[in-house]
This record gives structure tokens, C-alpha cells and sequence, in this order.
């Protein structure tokens, strides 16, 4: 497992990672896969919009990434880092790759499927369990979204006063 030191440096990088996506127009979320060494294999921003893919998310690219780079999908003992909790779809392509560790930084009570809404982590359905580790620079991801939506919404509002 990656050092509390390393994850915070990892974080950070996401963090800035996540914010260009957000310049891009995509929600801001980044994430990267660490292996055994704590080498990056694999990393990912919001590509949804921008590629028109439903499955453009940050985790699952940096796993397509991660696994052309080792040419294997199994991730036992990698740590996967990302700036918001993972969605279900995303938890369960990480239970199907085997990672071993998900360290996230903003929480998301409302879709968050390692904890926030449900845990599929833990669901005894899941065939593989990982170490979860939420809060991670949790406090400036949260903001950080926050702002993003923010601006998005007071963008729609102008939009809409142009238009009428």
C-alpha cells in the first residue's frame, strides 16, 4: 500500500490533473493507478463530454491505461488514488480488476458506491475485497467540485438571461 506521505503527494497531482479537466469542461475528477512500487501504470481524467463516452470516466481510463501498460487486468496489489469516491459503475470495474487498495479524497453521499450511497467493497456479493481509504485531501476535492458546479450552474443562468 501506498505511504500516507506518497498518497498526499499523489493527491495533490490529481488535484491539479482534475482541475484542467474542469477547464475542459469535464467534472473534475482524476485518479491514478499506483503498482506494488508506488510506480504510476495508469492515470485518467473526465473524458465524457469531451469524447462523447459514457464510460470516459477518470478510473476506468486510468485502468485501460494501467492495463495495456503491464498487458495484464488484474491489480491485486496496486493502489488505485482519485479525487472523488467511485461511482458503481466505476467500484465495480475496480473490484473486477482485483485493485487491492482505493484511496479517494472527496466523499459523494449521493452516488459514491465505496461507502457514501452504498459499498460495494463490502457487499458480500463482491468476489474481491479491497482497503478503502476515503478523506484523503478531501476538503480541498470537495471544494474544488464544488466551485466547479458552481460555476457551471451561474454559466447556465447567464445563458439563459441572453436568451430571453
Amino acid at each position: 500500500m501506498v505511504s500516507d506521505a506518497n498518497s498526499l503527494l499523489w493527491m495533490d497531482r490529481l488535484l491539479r490533473l482534475s482541475e484542467a479537466a474542469g477547464t475542459r469542461g469535464e467534472v473534475p475528477v482524476a485518479a491514478a493507478l499506483l503498482d506494488e512500487a508506488g510506480r504510476c501504470v495508469g492515470w485518467g481524467s473526465n473524458r465524457r463530454h469531451l469524447r462523447a463516452d459514457p464510460l470516459g470516466h477518470a478510473e476506468l481510463l486510468a485502468l485501460r491505461r494501467a492495463a495495456a501498460t503491464r498487458g495484464d487486468w488484474r491489480f491485486n496489489g496496486c493502489t488505485l488514488l482519485v479525487t472523488l469516491e467511485p461511482c458503481p459503475m466505476c467500484a465495480g470495474a475496480l473490484i473486477q480488476a482485483r485493485v487491492g487498495t482505493v484511496i479517494y479524497a472527496a466523499a459523494d453521499p449521493k452516488r459514491g458506491a465505496l461507502g457514501g450511497s452504498l459499498d460495494l467493497a463490502s457487499h458480500p456479493s463482491a468476489h474481491h475485497h479491497m482497503v478503502v481509504k476515503g478523506g484523503v485531501r478531501g476538503e480541498r476535492a470537495a471544494q474544488q467540485l464544488e466551485n466547479w458546479f458552481r460555476l457551471r450552474r451561474l454559466a447556465r443562468q447567464v445563458d439563459g438571461l441572453k436568451q430571453a
